[in-house]
């Protein structure tokens, strides 16, 4: 007697602009941004896009948000969505550094950078091994940070040549963001072509990259291949800080002055450059490289909206919208080829 196995034969559908991206990806959409900030000056609509000052302004604002999305792309790719204390990271590890230029320049970096990892080890700890929302905690993180500050610094803002009269130690603190290798690449800008390249090597070509893939994509599969869940997940929040924290360092030195707003925005933005280059929140695919392209993207658009004289809340509402879009269209893609994981 034959057996019929009933299978599901439905086609598995993708929609065009997934198709899209896929087989041209995420800097295509950044030319086409180049190519409207042209268009909108040849017309007279802006002035001074294709300027080198304004074209040197946009790789650095791309190199300082794309500092902080490379380590949270890692916090996302681990399926864990995003580090939402971002913003008070980098003002409090900000202030921390200028209040420590007074005992020499190094020890400041250091104690800096001691501080962002203690908060990515908190958050990992608590997302990791209890489990907890990260977004509600993360949250919690961030407003907790924020109230040390407020307690302690009674929001004063702090400026290193005030803290210290140690002139060497504030020179080499202002050259953090200042300083241009053949005066033309800024030390942010290198600090995050490393920083990307390191962490697309770690995702794609180490035995870590595949257990934070696994953990992001199926985390109990994960856990009964021997995978150490809990300690992956608190790698990622603590790679996550360390790179939150030298962009902190590198804002503080273009602002500086220690102040609690420093690091506002930053973790929306650093979000959705996530997204749009094309790593799901679902966790477990993307790319640091994608990442870079989004933030390309964000970097080209808010500078083309600040040229339009568009004002800060209505480019928020803009990102946002977009946001929306492409986390939308990223479910419904996942559903369409079989994915429950949306």
């Amino acid at each position: 007697m034959n057996r019929t196995i009933d299978t599901d034969t439905r086609a598995l559908r993708t929609n065009r602009f997934s198709a899209i991206m896929n087989s041209v990806g995420v800097y295509a959409i950044a030319l086409l941004f180049l190519l409207l900030g042209m268009l909108l000056q040849g017309v007279g609509v802006i002035n001074n896009f294709m300027t080198t000052q304004n074209l040197m302004n946009i790789v650095d604002a791309v190199a300082l948000l794309g500092i902080v999305a490379a380590g949270m792309a890692f916090i996302t790719y681990s399926g864990h969505y995003a580090d939402m204390s971002v913003p008070t990271t980098i003002a409090l590890t900000g202030i921390v550094s200028v209040e420590l230029l007074r005992f020499g320049f190094f020890f400041a970096m250091a104690g800096a950078i001691l501080c962002g990892i203690l908060i990515g080890l908190i958050n990992g700890i608590v997302v990791g091994k209890f489990k907890a929302n990260p977004i509600i905690w993360t949250l919690a993180m961030n407003y907790v940070s924020l109230g040390i500050i407020r307690f302690v610094w009674v929001n004063k803002q702090i400026y290193p040549d005030v803290i210290t009269d140690n002139v060497r130690a504030v020179m080499l603190f202002d050259n953090i963001y200042r300083f241009r290798l053949f005066n033309v690449l800024s030390l942010p800008l290198i600090l995050m072509l490393i920083l990307v390249a390191a962490g697309q090597f770690i995702l794609k070509r180490t035995p870590y990259g595949a257990q934070l893939k696994l953990t992001g994509s199926a985390r109990r599969t994960a856990r009964f291949t021997g995978i150490n869940v809990e300690m992956i997940v608190a790698s990622a929040y603590v790679i996550s800080a360390f790179t939150t924290t030298v962009a902190g360092l590198a804002i503080t030195s273009l602002s500086r002055v220690g102040a609690w707003y420093n690091g506002a925005g930053y973790d929306f933005r650093a979000v959705t450059a996530i997204v749009i280059g094309g790593m799901t929140l679902a966790g477990g695919r993307g790319s640091i490289v994608g990442v870079l392209g989004g933030t390309l993207v964000i970097g080209l658009m808010n500078n083309i909206m600040t040229l339009l004289g568009i004002g800060t809340f209505s480019q928020d509402i803009i990102r946002g919208a977009i946001f929306i879009l492409v986390v939308g269209i990223n479910a419904k893609t996942l559903r369409s080829q079989g994915r429950d994981d949306a």
